[in-house]
């Protein structure tokens, strides 16, 4: 519902983004909320992320975290990032590789057949000066919210 509200406010060019340049953003996770929990759901991801986001839009980073099973994981991608020209809300669209789903839980993903797989990764955040908030749709399973800092 809010996406509906939002959408029509994004805007991709940076003139109207207001970025006059880049910014880094190192992030964690706050919150993870499975959709269908399970006893064996981690809901402590122990995230750890860094992220360059250029002026035209173009995000790029990685990621470090516990998976849905307690197992090391990483995630390195790139994207587009949409803010808004009224409000400090944006929509972002990552995509890039993950690596970590083993074992017995490496068909818990899809197409991670020799280890690695590749994902796409939609969120929605808001930044209050330095600080930054998002929630990201971890495909059917899961939405996680992060909390980081700009620089």
């Amino acid at each position: 519902m809010a996406l509906c509200w939002l959408a029509p406010q994004v805007v991709a060019d940076e003139a109207s983004a207001g970025n006059e340049g880049g910014f880094w953003l190192v992030q964690t996770s706050a919150y993870t909320r499975h959709f269908s929990p399970s006893s064996e759901h981690n809901n402590h991801q122990d995230l750890l992320g860094l992220e360059r986001n250029e002026a035209s839009g173009l995000v790029y980073g990685g990621a470090t975290f516990r998976n849905s099973f307690g197992q090391r994981s990483v995630y390195g991608y790139a994207g587009k990032r949409f803010d808004s020209s009224a409000y400090p809300v944006y929509l972002k669209v990552t995509g890039g590789l993950l690596h970590g789903y083993r074992g017995e839980y490496r068909d818990k993903i899809p197409l991670n057949r020799y280890g690695i797989a590749p994902v796409i990764i939609p969120g929605v955040g808001v930044n209050l000066g330095p600080v930054n908030a998002e929630a990201i749709l971890l495909g059917a399973s899961a939405l996680m919210v992060n909390v980081g800092l700009r620089f």
